[in-house]
């Protein structure tokens, strides 16, 4: 008998890590492991997004571009910060760094 219940429980455990099921207990708590799921997600893809136009606009060479493309970046790090997907300083040195590097351009 004590055997099958480790079987049992090993098995158990396998079709979890296996299918990535979550032993939540109430419906909410499955709600809301699918809500945090899809955020982490979304927030993964607009700092992804919001890195590789940060590192676009640093190896722009001409001013005019780099002036052009600015906004729309700040922009981005702005609702990033505002959605707490980085912090705020950490926004606000980023769009420092850039203004700086782009005043430098001739």
């Amino acid at each position: 008998m004590f055997f099958s219940k480790i079987v049992t429980t090993f098995a158990a455990s396998k079709i979890v890590k296996i299918f990535n099921l979550n032993m939540a207990n109430h419906k909410s708590a499955l709600k809301r492991i699918r809500q945090t799921e899809k955020r982490r997600l979304e927030n993964r893809y607009y700092a992804r997004t919001t890195r590789n136009a940060v590192k676009r606009l640093r190896s722009i060479t001409q001013k005019e571009t780099a002036l052009e493309l600015y906004p729309k970046v700040a922009s981005m790090l702005d609702k990033l910060a505002k959605k707490d997907v980085i912090h705020k300083n950490k926004a606000s040195n980023l769009k420092a760094k850039l203004s700086s590097y782009i005043n430098t351009l001739a």
